[in-house]
């Protein structure tokens, strides 16, 4: 590492790219291995857990490290591709380290971990922590200095490795703030990622710090363990929150992994509208366009214009899949609605004046699916009619929701596939490889 760098604070590696000297990227830096020494001495940073393009966690050690520079990573030499594992001796900077209570040696006070920074030792690729981060006192973190610059509770400081003590300890209550801010950036699915590979106990912590929105979107990207797993972890009434913030689909598929009591409770802490939504799905047969289906499509009323329709196709929370089209029905337009007319697909909307009638533009031909029709009929009917998204109509003629092409995915592929893409591709075992562990 060049001087005019001499070290680097591990939230800004977060995410950071790792290229190889040919200028191809590897993947990206997700957390660093440590060693922590019972001396007092700095901790020797063994390597880097490197996300690649297959999702699969590597370990790159930090001999093969040649430059850390300008927000990206440079490595020399072969890349062992094996999974990493995590030894009962190493700790996870990134997602152990952050955000513990330490004690500062000179005073005795408490402090919370902000950040820590590693350096390069001189003419040797060896690295260590010789930084850390951390605000004074027990209170709740607080921006900035206390007026007139005093050494007072909520004064962040940095300090040296040896000036700290208790990184070595176990902590009950750990927090996730800063955690989460080195990750804020993600999408769900890869911070779905990073709480799989956390241990349970972070994996409970990182998820009481996210908000009830952000836990139930990457609630639906984890494999249904992790997700009974973290649920169980959640006080009953937040628990109930976060099942009504997400997709109704998914939260119905959560729950039927339950033992009946405790989904029973659950659908009764839920507001009355959303829980009615959920045992709706449950009552339907899993893989059958009822089991499947989303009770939340756009559905408007004849009257309805195209600048309404379109205004209703922007909101940033809909899938791509929920947005390609609106369902028109005759009022009530809340599922089940009054009686369905058809669909109207995104591209007719752009194609009409901001005035027109939905009505006159509905594509009335294409057949809606019945709540039991199984999960082939459902792929063929998608795959036929070059569909992402299929209205699933009662014998009543009422709109119950809609199947999409990423529901129908979900319970094509294998059963562990959340379970496998978390993990990458599977690929064969390597030579080994020295890594310095």
């Amino acid at each position: 590492m060049g001087a005019a760098a001499p070290r680097v604070f591990v939230s800004h590696l977060a995410g950071v790219a790792v290229f190889d000297p040919n200028g191809d990227p590897v993947g990206r830096v997700r957390d660093l291995v440590a060693m922590l020494g019972l001396s007092g001495r700095p901790p020797r940073i063994l390597g880097l857990v490197v996300e690649v393009v297959s999702r699969r966690r590597i370990f790159l050690p930090m001999t093969r490290v040649t430059g850390v520079e300008s927000g990206q990573v440079i490595t020399t030499g072969v890349v062992n591709m094996r999974r990493f594992e995590q030894r009962p001796t190493e700790t996870l900077v990134l997602g152990e380290l952050l955000d513990r209570r330490v004690t500062l040696v000179e005073s005795g006070e408490e402090a919370t971990v902000l950040d820590v920074a590693v350096a390069q030792l001189p003419a040797r690729r060896d690295w260590e922590i010789d930084k850390v981060f951390v605000r004074r006192g027990k209170a709740p973190a607080l921006r900035g200095r206390w007026p007139g610059g005093g050494r007072r509770s909520g004064e962040a400081l940095t300090v040296e490795w040896s000036a700290v003590t208790g990184f070595s300890l176990e902590e009950q209550g750990q927090g996730a703030e800063n955690l989460l801010a080195t990750f804020e950036q993600l999408r769900p699915a890869d911070l779905a990622n990073v709480l799989h590979h956390l241990s349970a106990k972070r994996r409970a912590e990182v998820a009481a710090a996210l908000d009830d929105d952000r836990l139930a979107d990457v609630l639906e990207e984890l494999p249904d363990d992790d997700q009974v797993e973290i649920l169980g972890k959640l006080q009953e009434e937040r628990a109930a929150d976060v099942l009504e913030a997400m997709d109704p689909d998914d939260a119905a598929d959560l729950l039927s992994e339950l033992p009946e009591e405790d989904k029973e409770r659950l659908l009764a802490l839920m507001r009355p509208r959303e829980a009615a939504d959920v045992r709706r799905l449950l009552s339907y047969e899993e893989r059958t366009a009822g089991g499947l289906m989303t009770t939340e499509p756009i559905v408007l009323l004849p009257d309805a214009t195209v600048a309404d329709a379109l205004a209703r196709v922007r909101n940033r929370d809909l899938s791509p899949a929920l947005a390609a089209q609106v369902y028109v029905c005759r009022a009530p337009d809340e599922t089940p609605t009054g009686k369905y007319l058809g669909i109207v697909h995104f591209q007719r909307l752009l194609r009409d004046p901001p005035f027109t009638l939905v009505s006159s533009l509905v594509d009335s031909d294409l057949r809606p699916l019945p709540p039991d029709t199984a999960l082939p009929e459902v792929t063929s009917y998608l795959a036929a009619y070059n569909m992402v998204a299929a209205p699933v109509v009662d014998a009543g003629g009422s709109l119950l929701g809609a199947v999409t092409v990423d529901d129908v995915l979900d319970h094509l592929l294998p059963d562990d596939w959340r379970e496998r893409e978390l993990h990458g591709a599977v690929v064969p075992d390597l030579p080994e490889v020295a890594d310095g562990r």
